[in-house]
């Protein structure tokens, strides 16, 4: 299960190196053909394609933050199926520390075809925390160990 684990550890990270690269093309090669992306701001795409073409825009027309990642675990669902979980921050271009308005949970599962690891379903969500600012803190001062 190791092995496994740290395949699926580096499928993640390589989709955040993607981001961090802005690279469409390098994020939508990472998903199954029916692979679905649930965004930030709660946008569904599905199919690499369509995933693709969600992304150049963004890539191509806004200046995007860098992410901050720490994986929190990895579960397996048999030999075929794992969920990763993580938290992130972002660092704004020209900034060297995260803007805590954006941390999110990232969740990612991801299937085994034919010996390759594939995203089927990779979600984004804000950490708001409304209500309970320690805790948005909390996230942040996390992260923020990460960056040193």
């Amino acid at each position: 299960m190791n092995k496994m684990k740290q395949e699926i550890e580096k499928l993640y990270l390589l989709l955040i190196e993607a981001w961090n690269n802005r690279s469409a093309k390098g994020m939508a090669e990472l998903f199954a053909v029916d692979g679905e992306m649930i965004g930030f701001d709660g946008s569904l795409v599905t199919g690499k394609d369509d995933i693709f073409d969600h992304l150049d825009p963004i890539f191509r027309d806004h200046p995007t933050a860098a992410f901050v990642t720490k994986i929190k675990n990895v579960r397996f669902l048999g030999s075929e199926t794992a969920i990763l979980r993580a938290i992130v921050g972002m660092v704004p271009p020209g900034k060297t520390d995260i803007n805590p308005n954006v941390n999110a949970h990232q969740t990612l599962t991801a299937i085994n075809v034919k010996g390759d690891w594939r995203i089927v379903l990779f979600q984004n969500t804000p950490a708001q925390f409304h209500g309970r600012p320690e805790f948005v803190e909390a996230m942040s001062d996390e992260l923020r160990q990460v960056l040193k």
